[in-house]
């Protein structure tokens, strides 16, 4: 059945993706500018799109193409078995031994943002409103750049001089801008030589070209050459750095500790070395990864992270609860009871229940990217777990995709389905994570598959576990949710991204209070935030209080009080 279109999507917000799934079922048939587009939520359809069948289920060239023109040869812009050779080697890379290692990374971060946020603050414990949202930004910029590259580009800190940041903060905002400008570079790019190509860019770019989405196209390339100039010479410096030293043992793994690897680059750089000649990935696919990863953990972070204080500041009695479990674990930790920060080592973030519960729901509700989109190698049929309505008024359990057809992913409908999270799906409850405790295997592993091909989960813990019904589940490499995807084209850091998520999050309520805008402006109007569904989620100020286009966080924050916890 043809229902509305895709770009409606878009406009309608996350309300109308999830009103569609809803009311039409798990697989929906709509317009699209590249003919019809199938929108998928059901489980059992998803399981043979990602994990089973993903050979067919192609992401497009031009998403591939356009990423490796922006980030170079990284996972999100190679295929086949290119991708599998790099998918294996960075694995073990992101391994819990590692994580622990660079929590230690994140603490003095965390500590800057909040006391940048308390400097603000007024002497008499009264709340200031402040735009939390460059502040954020700042903050998981300077997690991805000492993090992952080593870069110490210490922006809470220092004034805004160093243009590989700034690059980092516009390309973001420039991707979403120019979404529909892929296909046509790609075309540029499949067409011409290199030099030709160049030639044609240099051609659009020119300055006197006066129309704003000339101005965006002429950024983008500056961005992109200021992101690569710079990388580059991190890369170079560290790999000459580490070739200087004497050469590692090979019988050593590449993920024991070590305290001279201190981000993700040393890591990535020691497994190279001690991998084969055939499995070792070239100077220009290291560099790709990091380019990838720099861009996958700033926006995406800044996005959840603002969100979820966001969500704290409309439940205060979730703040208190979350506050009151942090600072009971650090009492049992630290003897001198300062509460100052929450640096608590990584085996305790990571399994504080409420705020595990609380991040869980925050990736559930609002994935960065709610919807992916994929391309039918060949014609296959999809099988449903829960029956649609086909084009005959009948109700099917299959849907017939053809060769060259376009599917989206929704990532926002199924993390929201109410067959498999329940009636209260749409609703920000951390506490449904509580009546389960997964273990760490069952979040990560991927679905398995019987030898018919079809999902099976574990059904043998007596709580229910969020997700899942009668044995099936959504194939999703995260807590059964989707928010990172799942089979060899899911996100491989997303430990990295839950881990400072829970990090600043725990810092960040232990000093300070957050509350919604209260203040009214001169014509009366109190700010209200609204997000905006674009590339990424977006948050605006509605009007009349704002102007609906600026992205904006403002926030009533405060010092902690003794009664802002839970006894």
């Amino acid at each position: 059945m043809y229902i509305g279109n895709v770009s409606s999507l878009f406009e309608g917000g996350v309300d109308y993706c999830v009103h569609i799934a809803e009311k039409y079922g798990g697989a929906v048939r709509l317009h699209g500018p590249l003919g019809e587009t199938v929108y998928v939520s059901d489980p059992r359809a998803l399981y043979h799109m990602v994990v089973k069948d993903q050979h067919i289920f192609e992401e497009p060239s031009f998403f591939v193409m356009f990423n490796k023109l922006l980030f170079g040869e990284g996972l999100i812009s190679t295929v086949g078995e290119q991708h599998r050779r790099q998918r294996k080697l960075l694995n073990p890379v992101f391994s819990t031994s590692n994580m622990r290692r660079l929590l230690s990374i994140l603490h003095p971060i965390s500590d800057r943002l909040t006391s940048t946020l308390v400097s603000k603050l007024p002497a008499d414990g009264s709340h200031k409103e402040i735009d939390i949202l460059p502040w954020i930004s700042r903050c998981a910029l300077d997690g991805v750049c000492q993090g992952i590259l080593g870069y110490p580009s210490d922006t809470l800190s220092a004034a805004e001089n160093d243009p590989y940041p700034e690059a980092l903060r516009k390309i973001g905002p420039l991707i979403g801008k120019l979404m529909k400008v892929r296909p046509f570079a790609v075309i540029i790019m499949q067409h011409c030589s290199p030099y030709w190509a160049e030639k044609v860019l240099d051609l659009v770019t020119v300055p006197w070209l006066p129309t704003q989405f000339m101005a965006d196209v002429r950024e983008m390339r500056r961005t992109v050459e200021t992101m690569d100039s710079a990388s580059r010479k991190a890369f170079l410096e560290k790999k000459t750095s580490m070739e200087a030293k004497e050469t590692p043992d090979p019988v050593d793994t590449a993920c024991r500790d070590s305290d001279s690897m201190t981000s993700m680059m040393d890591i990535m750089l020691k497994a190279n070395v001690v991998s084969s000649n055939t499995e070792r990935l070239t100077d220009d696919e290291l560099l790709g990864q990091m380019n990838v990863m720099v861009f996958a953990g700033l926006d995406t972070t800044t996005s959840v992270l603002a969100r979820c204080i966001y969500l704290l500041a409309q439940h205060s009695g979730a703040q208190a609860r979350l506050r009151s479990e942090i600072r009971n674990a650090t009492k049992i930790i630290e003897e001198d009871g300062d509460m100052s920060s929450a640096e608590l080592p990584y085996d305790v973030l990571m399994n504080l229940p409420f705020l595990d519960g609380v991040v869980k729901e925050t990736l559930r509700l609002y994935p960065s990217l709610p919807l992916m989109s994929r391309v039918t190698s060949k014609a296959t049929t999809l099988p449903l777990q829960f029956p649609t309505r086909s084009r005959s008024g009948g109700y099917t359990s299959t849907v017939a995709i053809p060769e060259g057809a376009y599917t989206i992913i929704s990532i926002l409908a199924a993390n929201r389905h109410r067959e498999m999270w329940g009636a209260d799906a749409n609703e920000w409850r951390p506490e449904r994570w509580l009546s389960s405790s997964l273990t760490a295997s069952s979040e990560t592993q991927e679905a398995n598959c019987s030898m018919d091909g079809e999902d099976v989960v574990s059904t043998s813990r007596s709580a229910p576990v969020p997700g899942v019904k009668d044995s099936t589940r959504f194939p999703g490499v995260y807590s059964n949710m989707m928010t990172f995807l799942g089979g060899s084209r899911s996100c491989i850091g997303f430990k990295f991204a839950e881990m400072e998520l829970k990090q600043v999050i725990a810092t960040l309520v232990m000093r300070l209070h957050f509350s919604l805008p209260t203040e009214r402006n001169a014509q009366g109007y109190v700010k209200e935030i609204q997000w905006k569904l674009q590339a990424f989620h977006i948050p605006v100020v509605k009007p009349p209080a704002g102007d609906g286009v600026t992205p904006q966080v403002p926030l009533n924050v405060r010092l902690v009080k003794e009664d802002d916890f839970i006894c």
